[in-house]
Parts: C-alpha cells; sequence; structure tokens
C-alpha cells in the first residue's frame, strides 16, 4: 500500500527528517491538554483540521517519516511489516470523528496531505475537503479536468495516463475526448489549484487550526496552517513527533490521535458513527457499476470489461469554480488582518523558549480544569492576587507570571530586531508608516 504509492514515485532525496523520536505526554496532562481543546473548538467559529499519515496508521497505513516509517525503513533497506491493500483499508476513529465534528457544526474545513482516500471514504463532503497530494480512488481527465470516483485504487502514481477515454459530457451531450489519468502527485508535481486555494483560505479565515498526524515537513502543505496564526487564529498540533511548526503552535498534544479524538467527542458529547459502506463514494461506485454491467452486459463474468463509452458514468468529485471563488469565504480572509508571528531571539536558547511555552500551556490546562474558562492568562496577576486561587497553585501560578514577564521582555527584543531590519530594508518614509500601524515600540526609533 504505502509502500507500493513509494515505489511508484521518482527518486528524490529529501525525503525530510526520519525516524524522530516519539514522546508521550502523560494521561493527566493529555487529559488536561484535550479539555482545553475542547473549549477552544467550542469557542471557535471557522475550525480547519490538517490531517497526515498519522491518522491511518490504526487502519493499517504506514506512515512515512515514524520509527517505523516507510521512508525511515527504506534508508535500512528493510520495508514495513504491515501493508495491506488500499482497497481493504476503512477509515480510523479519527476521520469518523471529524466527519461527526462537521455533522455537529465545529469543522468548516479539512486539509489532508493524504493519497489514501480514507477522507472521501468516511463520508465526509467534497466541498469540506481539500487533496492537496491526490487521491487513489479518483481519475481525473486531462481534457475538461473533472474528477471521478473509481471503484477500486489507481495503479500508477505521478498522473499518468489510464488508456481510457473521460466519461464526462460535454455541454451539447457528446462525450469529452479527454483521457483519464491519476491524480495522485509525483515529488516535483503542483499541487492542484482548487484544493490549494481553497486550503489557503479556509486556513487564512480560520480562528483555529488542528494538526493531526503530520510533522508538517512537506512545502506547501506543511506551512498553510501557519496562515491561521498569522491572522491571530489558535493553532493546536497532535502528534508524536516533533513537527517543523511546533514553534508556532498554541498547544501541543504527544499521543495517538485517535485517543485525543475520542476524548475529545465525549467531552463535547458527540457520538462516533461507525464506518458505514453505503456512505463510502468508492463502494457506491462499485455498487453502480455492478448495477450497471448486469444491466447492460447480462452476468456472464466473461463479458468484455466495462469501458466510459458503454455510458457508465462515475461519481462526480470535482471542485466547482463557485466553491473557489466562494464571496463569503473572500470577506473572511479579506477582514483577517496579517500579524507579524514572533521571532525566537538569537540571545535565548529555543530550548528555553520551548520550557516556557509549555509551563504556560500546562498551567493554562490545570487553571482550566479548576476554575472554568473565566480564567484567562491576560489577567493571571489580578486573578493570583484576588487569593482566589488555592495554595497548590501557588507556586504554578507563580511560573506563569514568570513566564508572562519573560514573555513580555523577549517581544520586546523581538519587536526592536523587527525594526532595525525594517529600517534596514526599507526607506525611510515605510519605517515611519509601520511605525504608525504599532508595528514597533515608542523606544525605536528611525
Amino acid at each position: 500500500m504505502s509502500c507500493s504509492y513509494a515505489e511508484g514515485l521518482s527518486k528524490y532525496e529529501n525525503k525530510g527528517k526520519l525516524g524522530l523520536p516519539e514522546k508521550f505526554d502523560s494521561a493527566d496532562v493529555v487529559e488536561r491538554k484535550v479539555q482545553l481543546l475542547a473549549e477552544w473548538v467550542k469557542a471557535s467559529k471557522h475550525t480547519v483540521f490538517h490531517t497526515g499519515a498519522g491518522i491511518s496508521t490504526s487502519a493499517g497505513i504506514p506512515d512515512f517519516r515514524g520509527p517505523k516509517g516507510v521512508w525511515t525503513l527504506e534508508k535500512e533497506g528493510l520495508k514495513p511489516d504491515i501493508n495491506i491493500s488500499w482497497d481493504d483499508a476503512k477509515p480510523t476513529l479519527t476521520h469518523m470523528a471529524i466527519v461527526a465534528l462537521e455533522h455537529n457544526g465545529y469543522v468548516k474545513y479539512v486539509v489532508t496531505q493524504n493519497i489514501d482516500g480514507l477522507h472521501l471514504r468516511s463520508g465526509l463532503q467534497r466541498k469540506k475537503l481539500a487533496e492537496l497530494h491526490g487521491d487513489m480512488f479518483v481519475d481525473k481527465c486531462d481534457y475538461c479536468h473533472r474528477q471521478f470516483v473509481r471503484s477500486t485504487a489507481v495503479t500508477t502514481v505521478g498522473q499518468k495516463s489510464e488508456g481510457k477515454p473521460c466519461p464526462g459530457k460535454r455541454g451539447n451531450g457528446r462525450r469529452c475526448r479527454g483521457k483519464l489519468h491519476d491524480n495522485v502527485l509525483d515529488w516535483e508535481d503542483g499541487l492542484p489549484d482548487a484544493d490549494l486555494d481553497l486550503a489557503t483560505s479556509h486556513s487564512c479565515a480560520a480562528d483555529l487550526s488542528i494538526c493531526l498526524g503530520t510533522t508538517l515537513q512537506i512545502v506547501p502543505s506543511g506551512n498553510i496552517p501557519v496562515d491561521t496564526k498569522k491572522r491571530g487564529g489558535k493553532l493546536v498540533i497532535i502528534n508524536l513527533q516533533p513537527t517543523k511548526q511546533d514553534r508556532h503552535a498554541d498547544l501541543i498534544i504527544n499521543t495517538y490521535v485517535d485517543s485525543v479524538m475520542k476524548r475529545l467527542l465525549e467531552i463535547l458529547d458527540i457520538k462516533i458513527m461507525p464506518y458505514n459502506p453505503d456512505d463510502d463514494p468508492m463502494k457506491q461506485t462499485q455498487i453502480m457499476l455492478e448495477e450497471y454491467r448486469k444491466t447492460h452486459q447480462g452476468d456472464d463474468q466473461n463479458d468484455r470489461l466495462l469501458s466510459p463509452d458503454d455510458g457508465f458514468e462515475p461519481m462526480d468529485w470535482t471542485i466547482p469554480e463557485k466553491w473557489v471563488k466562494d464571496k463569503d469565504l473572500a470577506e473572511k480572509v479579506k477582514k483577517k488582518k496579517v500579524i507579524k508571528i514572533k521571532r525566537q531571539s538569537k540571545n535565548t536558547p529555543e530550548s528555553d523558549l520551548d520550557e516556557r511555552k509549555k509551563v504556560k500551556t500546562d498551567i493554562e490546562s490545570k487553571l482550566y480544569l479548576d476554575y472554568g474558562s473565566v480564567t484567562k492568562l491576560d489577567n493571571v496577576s489580578e486573578f493570583y492576587n484576588s487569593g482566589k486561587v488555592e495554595d497548590k497553585w501557588n507556586n504554578d501560578i507563580k511560573n506563569l507570571i514568570k513566564y508572562e514577564e519573560l514573555k513580555s521582555g523577549q517581544e520586546h527584543i523581538e519587536l526592536k530586531e523587527a525594526g532595525q531590519e525594517i529600517v534596514n530594508e526599507l526607506s525611510v518614509s515605510e519605517a515611519q508608516n509601520c511605525r504608525e500601524n504599532n508595528l514597533w515600540r515608542q523606544d525605536i526609533q528611525v
């Protein structure tokens, strides 16, 4: 499965960091973090999920960069032990949890790097899904560019021709003259425009982006979640390994994604429906194809194979242009002001910054569990001085206040550095304009 896909790709040396050690948060830490995540999900008006290979490992599909990932083992001349067929794999608890969240209004959009088709097969609507790297269960016409759901997984990758005519019809009712090819990308292939545009727009419009099972190493896919952060939203990462965007995350949960999603839906009181083949477009296409063959070719299994010329038109999986040009979405993005993401100071070790961020997240989740959502980090000093905090939290609160003070000093350094960069790179008038827009502190001189 993953092995056959990897073997079908062209040779490419830079596969990112492989085999990074996995990390597991303790059970009580996971509980506190998921409680906090649930609060954020309930408060969010536009949540986007970004998914990677890690959400499909429980379906028997190996990931690529984990300790036992396809490319990690490939480097050692080995292959994964578990490797079922694409057709036999079924959506995981995480796939179905995302569908349940979407049905209950908690998910606006899903962006996936996965080509396994399990989001499609989970019953998630096409309107809610961007498949940035393609789908093993989708064909695409090289002429009209329409996409069609397949009844079995494609046997090629790299957008190769399958030699089959497009089953679509033109405006005059005649058959399209194009040929079908797979839509699974190779290393150097460009991302599909419609999927990329919608993924970017929704991420820019989002106030909460949640990354599941991905190290976010592949660009541009791995950078898209940061678009939410750049516009004042929150970024959550749930993964066993370190990711490329950890430094930007507001919350990092190191444990299995299925465990987090199961607990999240329990807190939100949402039932996870099991995978149902009746809602699977691939299975539906299989049934439609079988019925068509019985009607038009008889039950003789030795009859010639069905071709699109025989009149069968598969389920359409094309993104209409009107979705890409959605005015409401465009207006929402337009209203989001781009902010400068805080950089790490050259004088402060990365590990020190990460540790302070960890302290902040851990204490925030503890405070939420004990005192509810009324506790805000912005006024934590007032909360502490009010005497409402139990003695057992005193040291934690003091640490958090210390963290906030250190962060304030860190922001001061970063703003001065940013101001100096602008002075060096821009004209005096442009730098002055930045100052007027409150990008600098008063002590930064032009």
